[in-house]
């Protein structure tokens, strides 16, 4: 068989390698997603639309109306439903966004370090990703946008709160992005996953200051329900009306149940208070990791979003740390950027926080 240009540009994740080779009793700090259950009022309401028979057929391509309605509601700028496109996750979103906006080698801009699917969507869109390299509190600086920007340049992504890093763009930050897209023609993809997890300031969305962005997001965190695949991309009506002839082809409609389940839960008050519960939690496991850096002499950013930090670490810290049954993630995995770093998810019990720290204690002992 021969197989195409663009698959043969990107390769499996290092995330996955590394989850490969863990023992099946190892502590996995790399996991990309909340430990809590999705909570039990939104869990009813799939179930009521499977059972009375609403969740049995195809949708609309573009998402029901109930949901959209709410997604424009949710999103914290003026949105209508006709602006909405529900997709299979953030992960569908990022895709259609790419395709629709980006041109056979064009360049996108990426963060680097940064979540490892904006390289490879680039590739399969038969573009040329470019590394855009963080600032010293690993966040993405409009001026380091502005100034990779080339007349062959499409599209950037931004995202805050951010996976690795666990960075927060500010206010000023997001609107000079929205006025960067707006005056350079170069199209703002802003993916706010983790937008409820925010520890220390706000999240402000750069579709608030400009028109020249596709905002995507999704339920998967917000909710705990990755594995419900109901995500959204937020933009202006021509750039929904491109989008959705790729994921007509490619999904037909989101996952029904899913779509009715959200619909009737997502500006719910009962999911504001689940969703405050779970952030948190997750501010003080991060606290406690920080904490426990800190005393390692391991030098760590902040991180003020999401479930992750970023420290610096030594030379063979994943291996050593992997060879004692404790999962990170490589830096490297998320760019050239990464060199040197380590991602650690702070989605796991306090318990085994604890113990795994621990184990990071005796091996940065160990190698330094």
């Amino acid at each position: 068989m021969e197989f195409s240009r663009r698959t043969q540009r990107i390769r499996v994740s290092g995330i996955r390698r590394v989850f490969e080779a863990a023992g099946e009793d190892a502590i996995n700090l790399g996991l990309g997603q909340p430990d809590f259950d999705t909570p039990e009022h939104v869990k009813q309401a799939a179930v009521d639309a499977i059972e009375d028979g609403r969740a049995a057929g195809y949708t609309s391509n573009v998402g029901i109306e109930s949901l959209r309605e709410e997604i424009a509601r949710y999103v914290g700028f003026d949105a209508s439903p006709d602006e909405v496109l529900v997709t299979s996750g953030a992960s569908e979103g990022l895709h259609v966004a790419t395709e629709a906006f980006v041109g056979t080698g064009e360049d996108v801009l990426v963060p680097d370090p940064g979540f490892v699917s904006y390289d490879a969507l680039a590739k399969v869109a038969d573009a040329n990703p470019v590394g855009v390299e963080l600032a010293d509190d690993l966040r993405l600086e409009p001026e380091a946008v502005k100034e990779s920007l080339t007349d062959d340049t499409a599209a950037f992504f931004v995202n805050s709160p951010a996976n690795p890093t666990g960075a927060v763009q500010t206010e000023d930050d997001a609107r000079a992005f929205a006025e960067i897209a707006d005056d350079y023609g170069a199209t703002l993809i802003s993916d706010e996953v983790y937008d409820r997890f925010v520890y220390d300031g706000e999240h402000v969305s750069p579709a608030r200051f400009g028109e020249n962005v596709v905002t995507v997001n999704a339920a998967s965190k917000t909710l705990a329900a990755t594995g419900w695949r109901l995500g959204y991309v937020v933009a202006p009506t021509a750039a929904v009306d491109e989008m959705v002839k790729v994921h007509q082809y490619a999904q037909a409609c989101a996952n029904a149940a899913s779509q009715h389940g959200v619909a009737e839960t997502l500006n719910d008050e009962r999911t504001d208070e689940a969703v405050a519960r779970m952030r948190e939690e997750f501010e003080a496991r991060r606290d406690l990791v920080l904490g426990r850096l800190d005393g390692m002499g391991v030098e760590c950013p902040d991180p003020r979003g999401a479930f992750y930090a970023f420290p610096r670490v030594p030379d063979g810290f994943v291996d050593a740390c992997l060879e004692r049954d404790v999962v990170t993630v490589p830096g490297k995995a998320f760019g050239e950027g990464g060199e040197g770093h380590a991602r650690l998810s702070y989605a796991n019990s306090r318990e085994n926080l604890r113990e795994a720290l621990d184990v990071m204690e005796d091996v940065v002992a160990e190698l330094s």
